[in-house]
């Protein structure tokens, strides 16, 4: 990443704010730097010349009020940074996270779950240094140092010549030493990603590992890793150490030259003692903001890494199609199609799924009025789970799916769908079905009576996963969930993928019953299934032909 990459002004409006008040405060800062060193010099030749009190008063009284100033100005740009970083990394997790939940399960699959969370937690947590320690320091560089410069300059100029003539070595020694701190700090993210996903692997297959008893070399394979990443840690110290030392050396050399050359001139009598005093206070304070943007770029070498990345997962979210969320999401209704049957219904015309620039569902047309149950049949592989999805906007997808009823088409929040995964959380059955809506246990009741698990008990408590019920008990409670949000908010539209799939006979006839009376409620079901009992039930049935892979490729 750059010292300040474009992108993330981008991505985050709060740093570009800071910029500009960094870019004042800096200013105002530097005036007081000067101050200080003028008020400074001034007070020593008040007593060397034995001017008095007065002028030894007046000096030392603005001495203080520019040392007080120039504290409050560097209180304020550090409260001002902590601030900034605090809202930056919250921009950049939004963004994040909503480009997770609008590009959908497809999108995140093709990435690393671990690493993700470590990057959008314990990685952006990192640009507290960044803004705190390193882009004030930057700014003043920017700034603080061409004015002190300058001011030397028109006091003397032979001062001000060997400053410009040795500012050059810092930043040489910077690039140098990040060079090799580059190669250190990326080693030592990978280490991190590497270990948080080593862990959650770990933890995924724990019980598959307990079974085999293989569990204690997962703990030892963790614990080399865990080591890897403190020596990678340790050794990028060690560089951060090495280089605050060299860039030490560098300025303390460079000012010591420029004392040599004030000393001599002060002796020889051609240059005085008030300019000599005040051009030496300064020079430390020419190479003050340099120093401490390559002593503190190692301190905020970590968020610079996790922002750059957070930057190029975002360009790539960015890049992504989204031609899907507008042409068949359900939701988004603008003029009405041309009137096919009845006056409220879910209207697909021509809609396909492609992944990796090739279809992996065939083009398909259907009505769902509201009202009736729609069967979607097909071989196993013909798209019918990737032509749900299409429907809830999850994938990219061609064609469209509106609402012949444009005035009365659904909001996002209006439509319930039901996976083949149940995706149960730890709690009560009651906590899973209504998942962070509010629990109204009549209507807990209700939803799991019409997914077929009226003798269920919504008190009993689940495990991590859902563990605790059986196959076809997670599939009900999965079902139930989705009834109990589309009646909350008054949807209209319910998607359901393989629901019977674990179900025996007659607990699949309940549940298609449920299915059939919550259609005729006034909602449009459309179910994904491969079994015959939810076919002969439906009121229409789109069947899905196999793709011809052979084809394609």
């Amino acid at each position: 990443m750059k010292p300040l990459d474009p992108r993330l002004l981008g991505y985050a409006a709060a740093a570009r704010t800071f910029l500009v008040i960094g870019a004042v405060l800096g200013v105002v800062q530097t005036a007081c730097v000067i101050a200080v060193a003028w008020s400074a010099s001034r007070s020593v030749v008040a007593v060397v010349d034995g001017r008095g009190a007065p002028a030894l008063t007046e000096a030392l009284v603005g001495l203080a009020l520019a040392v007080i100033a120039r504290s409050l100005v560097s209180w304020a740009l550090e409260a001002v940074a902590a601030r900034t970083a605090a809202v930056v990394k919250s921009q950049l997790r939004r963004r994040v996270v909503r480009a997770v939940t609008d590009r959908g399960h497809e999108w995140l699959a093709r990435r690393n779950s671990a690493r993700l969370a470590t990057l959008i937690g314990p990685g952006l947590d990192a640009l507290d240094d960044y803004f705190a320690k390193y882009l004030p320091q930057l700014i003043l560089t920017a700034l603080s140092t061409p004015l002190i410069v300058a001011v030397m300059g028109a006091n003397d100029w032979l001062s001000a010549l060997i400053v410009v003539l040795t500012l050059p070595l810092i930043p040489v020694f910077m690039v140098l030493i990040g060079w090799t701190t580059r190669t250190a700090q990326a080693r030592q993210w990978d280490r991190l990603a590497g270990l948080a996903s080593s862990f959650l692997d770990a933890v995924n297959g724990l019980s598959t590992l307990k079974v085999f008893g293989r569990e204690r070399r997962q703990v030892a394979r963790i614990g080399r890793l865990t080591d890897d990443y403190r020596t990678q840690t340790m050794s990028v110290l060690r560089v951060s150490f090495l280089s605050g030392f060299a860039l030490e050396l560098a300025a303390s050399l460079s000012v010591a030259l420029v004392a040599v050359s004030i000393g001599i001139r002060l002796v020889d009598g051609s240059l005085g003692l008030p300019v000599a005093l005040f051009v030496l206070l300064l020079a430390p304070e020419a190479y003050l903001p340099l120093r401490q943007v390559g002593a503190n770029f190692h301190a905020a070498s970590d968020g610079v890494a996790a922002a750059t990345e957070v930057v190029e997962l975002l360009d790539d979210a960015d890049r992504e199609t989204t031609s899907a969320s507008g042409a068949a999401d359900p939701a988004r209704a603008s003029a009405p199609l041309a009137a096919v049957g009845p006056t409220d219904a879910l209207v697909v015309s021509e809609v396909s799924v492609h992944r990796g620039g090739a279809p992996s569902s065939p083009t398909t047309s259907f009505v769902a009025p509201v009202g009736s149950l729609v069967a979607i049949v097909g071989p196993s592989g013909a798209g019918k789970t990737s032509l749900l999805a299409a429907l809830r906007g999850a994938v990219p997808s061609e064609g469209e799916a509106r609402w012949q009823d444009a005035d009365r088409a659904p909001a996002p929040h209006e439509i319930a769908w039901s996976g083949q995964t149940p995706g149960l959380v730890s709690g009560t059955v009651a906590d899973n079905i209504a998942l962070g809506d509010e629990v109204d246990p009549e209507a807990v009741l209700a939803a799991l009576a019409a997914a077929g698990g009226q003798g269920m008990d919504p008190a009993v408590e689940l495990g991590a996963g859902g563990t605790g019920l059986s196959g076809g008990q997670a599939q009900r409670v999965a079902l139930a969930r989705a009834v109990y949000r589309l009646r909350r908010r008054g949807g209209r539209l319910l998607l359901v993928d393989e629901p019977s799939s674990a179900l025996d006979p007659v607990t699949e006839t309940t549940m298609i019953d449920g299915l059939v009376d919550i259609a005729r409620s006034g909602v449009a079901v459309i179910v994904v299934t491969h079994r015959a009992a939810v076919r002969d039930a439906a009121d229409t049935v789109v069947t899905l032909s196999a793709l011809d892979r052979s084809a394609l490729s």
